[in-house]
Formats: structure tokens, sequence, C-alpha cells
């Protein structure tokens, strides 16, 4: 995801800084070149030779080193950064870069640099509250800084609150949405439902299917990333939801039909992902139904669901966006493109389980993208790359009206 892209890591004084250490790897192994600036102070914690062996690049600390006389280096380091991370930021640290002080290599880089700066502090709690460091954080922000709010908990001093570095997967994310891709995609506002629905049967039994949400999830973070501001109406599933996604869980499709219908109007596009229940019981009981003492069997009385997708082709605004998903086990094509005209939509991205790799449960799908005009099928894809095939060519017509985000 990060072929090309120059991250620069800056660590400071804390004890944090052995964690930044699988950060750094996580980087490396995701093809970004990443360089790595240490304060004196967190020499003390690591070795500068822990991240040379990680990110093959050498770990800069003296701002007049000479060993390498071609450039300036702090100058260079800061023009080629796609993106900059502090992580921990020590308190001193967050007061010399918040009033422009730059007297080592990390803060003489970040004055130099002209790329987005994402800072998370590290400290004891009282430290971390006290009024000098928040007015410094306040500072940074004001410049365009993005500060990560770090985590409560039990900290190496023994005190228990704010101060903790967040993971290093929390961290990743916030590169990730910095640079991963292109803001094709920002100021748009998508809706996308993903997972199953469950329909009750009784206080223990419902009724539900196989889908595991992952190709919804998949959506919804390829649209955040894209820059797109994203709401992720969930069924229950086993993953945990995207970064930065705002996520609202649901049970049943009456749940799913109401989260989404209270959303609608605010929305671009909506992009219905999730497998929904079209029958629930006609009648829920409220003791646990048991089993008949001669040995007949049982017959459930279902009723239909209400029809979101149905729902939202009829009331769609001029510009609005609206794609169905469609599973089949045979007739694909014939059923998605009567599926299309029946529901007003404007993509069905229909899939058999048929195809091997497609369907429930898998990382990969294999999509046959139908709009009124055109038919693209997609080779077999990872989901996170078929869900970008998907944004692609739903939002064909409209990519020059999206706005394009630049270099802080």
């Amino acid at each position: 995801m990060l072929k090309g892209k120059n991250v620069v890591l800056g660590v400071t004084g804390s004890i944090a800084a052995y964690k930044i250490a699988d950060l750094a790897s996580m980087l490396v192994k995701l093809h970004a070149n990443v360089d790595v600036i240490m304060t004196q102070n967190a020499a003390c914690f690591i070795n500068p030779i822990t991240f040379e062996t990680l990110t093959k690049n050498r770990c800069l600390t003296d701002t007049f080193d000479r060993g390498d006389v071609s450039e300036v280096k702090h100058i260079a380091v800061a023009q080629r950064a796609d993106v900059i991370l502090i992580a921990p930021a020590s308190a001193n640290f967050i007061g010399k870069a918040a009033h422009g002080i730059a007297d080592d290599m990390l803060s003489t880089t970040i004055l130099a640099a002209g790329c987005p700066v994402l800072v998370s502090p590290a400290m004891n709690v009282n430290m971390f509250n006290n009024s000098a460091v928040q007015e410094n954080l306040m500072i940074l922000k004001r410049r365009g800084v993005t500060v990560i709010p770090p985590e409560s908990g039990y900290l190496a001093c023994g005190a228990t609150g704010e101060g903790k570095l967040p993971d290093c997967r929390t961290l990743l994310g916030y590169i990730l949405r910095e640079i991963a891709r292109e803001k094709d995609l920002l100021g748009k506002k998508i809706l996308v439902t993903a997972g199953p629905t469950r329909e009750s049967l009784d206080p223990v039994r419902f009724i539900t299917n196989h889908s595991t949400g992952k190709m919804g999830y998949a959506v919804a973070r390829q649209a955040m990333l894209r820059g797109a501001e994203v709401t992720l109406v969930t069924g229950p599933v086993g993953i945990d939801p995207p970064p930065f996604v705002k996520t609202v869980s649901i049970q049943s499709a009456q749940e799913l039909f109401e989260a989404v219908t209270s959303r609608f109007e605010e929305q671009d596009c909506l992009i219905m992902t999730a497998a929904v229940a079209d029958y629930t019981p006609l009648e829920t009981k409220t003791e646990k139904i048991k089993k008949s003492g001669d040995g007949a069997d049982l017959t459930l009385k279902l009723k239909r669901t209400v029809d979101v997708l149905k729902w939202l082709g009829e009331h769609k605004k001029e510009g609005q966006l609206v794609c169905g998903f469609s599973m089949e086990t045979e007739n694909m094509l014939e059923n998605s493109k009567a599926k299309l005209e029946k529901k007003n939509a404007d993509m069905i991205a229909a899939n058999s389980l048929r195809d091997e790799g497609s369907g429930f449960g898998t990382d990969t799908n294999r999509l046959v993208l139908i709009k009124k005009d055109s038919v693209t099928d997609l080779p077999l894809l990872s989901k996170e790359d078929a869900a970008d095939r998907l944004l692609d060519e739903l939002f064909k017509s409209q990519k020059n009206g999206c706005r394009l985000k630049t270099k802080k």
C-alpha cells in the first residue's frame, strides 16, 4: 500500500520508544521507505541499530553528522517525506515544536517539513494534563498538526490514566489515512451496510445467513482512505470496524432499514453490501419455543421484511448514488440486471457462490459491476482491491467533481 511513499518516524525520550520498532517493521512490510530520527534521550531507551536493521536506512541522531556530505540531511529528509509521525512525543519535544525551537536533528527537520505532521504524546498522566502541555498541543493543532489522543491505562511510572502510547496498529492507521491513497473522494459522504441481519424467533434463537461482513468492511475502509466521510451500518460480525469510520451496529432488517433511512438525506452515496434477511418471523415469542413432546415438526410463519434497496431507489435525489449487491447461485447476470431495473439502483455489484474464491468468508471476490449502460467483469481480486474498483466505477461520472487533497 505504501510503495514509493516516504515516512519519517521521530522518536523522543519515553519508555514507549521501544514500541516504535514494531511500527517501523509494519511500514517496511507495506513497502514504505522509512527514515527514523531519534533525539539524544530516545537513544537511552532503544538503540539506533534496532531501527537501522529494520529499515535498512541510517538512523539519524545528530544534526551535524558528517557521515554523508552530499546533502543537508535535515532539509533533504524533510523535503522527501510524505508524512512525519512523532511517536512517542515527550512533553519536552511538544514544547519545542510548539515554539519553533530547533536545537537537534528532529526539531530542525520538523521546521523544514511541508508534509503532514502527526504527533502522538506519551507521558505521565499529570504531565499530559498539565496546562502547559495542553496549551502547546493546542498551538500545534492550530497549525494543522494532527495530535493523536493518548490511551488511558496503566503507565510505566505506576500511575493510571491518560498518557499511554496507542497501539502501533492505531498509529499505522493514522499514517495510512494520510498517505495511502489519493483523496479523490474528499468531501463525499458515503453510507455502507455490511454483514448479516438476525431475525429473532424467541429469546434464544434467530434466523440469519453466512455473511461475515468482509466485503462491506473493505468498501468502508477503502472509501475512508480515499477521503470520504464514511458511515458503516453493520450487522453482528467478528471483525473490527475500520478506523475513522462512524459505526452503527444493528441486529434485524428493520433496525438496518431505520438506521439507513434516518441518515439517507445527508449521504452522497449508499452502498448496500449487507446480506439482509428477506423474511422475518411473523411473531417473535417472548419465551423459548419448546420441542413438541410427540416429536411433531415445527412450522414457522414468516413475513417479508422491508426492501431497503427498493426504498432507496424510489427516494434517491438527483446526483445521489445507490449501489446494491447481488449474491446468486444461478443466472447471475440476468437476475442482477433485473434487480438493477426493479430497484432503480445506479449499480449492482454481482457475484456468484459458484465462483471459486468468491462469496461469504473469503478474503477475495470476483465482482461483475452492472450499470444501465455497461457491464464490467472484474477478475478475482482481494476484497480491498475489488472495493476500490467498485468505487472507481460507481463514481466514474462524478470523478471530475471530487476535490483532491494536497499536502499540508
